[in-house]
């Protein structure tokens, strides 16, 4: 099998693009603890490995505790996460599948319920971001790990 192209290098100012958007998405109103934690949710539900391995990475960098970071895909049932980061879970969710009938109104109250308007909007923003940068790697098969050096992700120390 033939190696993928590299998307990145084939269109260079959409990439430059797409990461200040995604660096402005993330300067927004919502703490980058649960920023990592939407990362980790959307890539895991898209099935990005590239993004997976990198947002654990981060997460583990900036000081989360290793078991929520296993606990990431079964939120729901675990007892780790606050009321508020499960409700940008459950609409990291809603945004990432989209089904055919949209958010459900039980999510989008859940969320108003935890958030401000312009957190909804910046936490909008965020899983938007994530996803169309899981799409790009997915589809172009970015081997994970393989930015570990030029992202300083090789000192997170997992065995």
């Amino acid at each position: 099998m033939s190696q993928r192209l590299n998307a990145f290098a084939q269109s260079p100012e959409l990439f430059k693009k797409f990461v200040e958007f995604t660096m402005l998405a993330k300067s927004g109103t919502i703490e980058k603890s649960i920023l990592d934690l939407v990362d980790i949710r959307a890539s895991q539900i898209n099935g990005c490995g590239f993004c997976l391995d990198m947002h654990i990475k981060q997460a583990k960098l900036a000081g989360e505790r290793e078991l929520r970071l296993h606990h990431v895909a079964i939120w729901r049932e675990s007892n780790q996460f606050s009321a508020r980061e499960r409700a940008c879970l459950a609409w990291t969710e809603a945004l990432t599948t989209l089904g055919v009938h949209g958010v459900p109104t039980e999510v989008y109250e859940r969320v108003r319920g935890e958030l401000s308007e312009k957190e909804i909007s910046d936490l909008s923003f965020a899983v938007m971001a994530i996803n169309g940068w899981n799409r790009l790697n997915v589809g172009f098969q970015t081997v994970p790990g393989s930015a570990d050096k030029a992202y300083g992700l090789d000192k997170a120390q997992f065995n």
